[in-house]
């Protein structure tokens, strides 16, 4: 099992300027990937800028938003940013979506919590009309340099419709910030799901845990109140299962393998630069 780290760029009131050091940091570890969680209202930074900030400080590390919230977005022109650090990461990028539905989070204009499945379906054709170089705009202008782009999908969620998007157009699943015993029924949802589609292979699978090592009564604190807007019991659920000591650091991580995870992204619940190391010695 290959295991990332989260950037901090959900941390509430995160110092930004961390992020270019801690995505080099991440990559010099050795870490497989870079992951992002988001929300636009929350004082955080976006996916879309936490990526291209660590694509600009790093040449082999993968990147992972796990999940960016899709319909929240103008769809082609979150196409059109993804394809953009694809482009300047050098094909480094995998699109973790899902569908998203806290209502403080539909900002734009002609947006809401309605009809979301029908506009996520909408959206990944604006996304493969885009990647594939079809004309923008009503003109002749592709969207993407050089006739294509290729952006790996992966899709989280629970409903079956999820799974079904994930089956058709996705690469593999990523389960939410649940412990290991809780998301094998998930996975095995995803393993149907792709055989009944009649994909080849197996799905790839993705995990993702909390983390907080220098400073563990702030990263839980972080992490409810992160979580707080999905009520006390999920709230209290995800920040008694940050991982602050080394034996539940390794407990995790086996309990992941364990259940057949392909990738397990540790997110940092503090933006202490110094517990990018702290985790690399404890878990690679």
């Amino acid at each position: 099992m290959k295991i990332g780290i989260g950037l901090p760029s959900q941390v509430r009131d995160v110092d930004a300027t961390v992020i270019p050091a801690w995505a080099a940091k991440a990559e010099e570890a050795g870490f497989s990937s870079l992951g992002t969680v988001g929300r636009i209202a929350y004082p955080a930074l976006l996916d879309t800028v936490a990526l291209a900030a660590a694509a600009g400080a790093t040449r082999t590390i993968g990147l992972l938003s796990t999940v960016m919230l899709a319909p929240v977005w103008p769809a082609t022109l979150l196409a059109k940013e993804l394809a953009g650090i694809q482009a300047v990461s050098g094909g480094r990028l995998t699109f973790g979506v899902g569908v998203g539905g806290r209502p403080d989070d539909f900002v734009v204009e002609g947006t809401s919590t309605k009809g979301l499945g029908k506009r996520m379906d909408a959206a990944l054709d604006a996304y493969r009309d885009l990647w594939s170089g079809k004309p923008v705009g009503g003109g002749d202008n592709a969207g993407v340099p050089g006739g294509s782009v290729d952006v790996p999908m992966l899709f989280g969620g629970f409903a079956p419709a999820a799974l079904r998007r994930m089956a058709r157009f996705g690469e593999g699943y990523i389960a939410g910030a649940l412990p290991a015993p809780q998301v094998v029924p998930v996975f095995d949802a995803a393993r149907e799901a792709w055989r009944t589609e009649g994909r080849d292979g197996e799905p790839r699978l993705v995990a993702i845990a909390y983390f907080a090592l220098g400073d563990p009564d702030r990263g839980r604190a972080n992490a409810h109140h992160y979580y707080s807007v999905a009520g006390p019991d999920f709230a209290n659920l995800v920040s008694s299962g940050v991982n602050t000591t080394a034996d539940a650091l390794r407990t995790t991580v086996a309990a992941f393998t364990d259940i057949g995870a392909d990738e397990l992204v540790f997110h940092p619940t503090t933006d202490d630069l110094t517990d990018v190391t702290r985790l690399a010695d404890l878990v690679l």
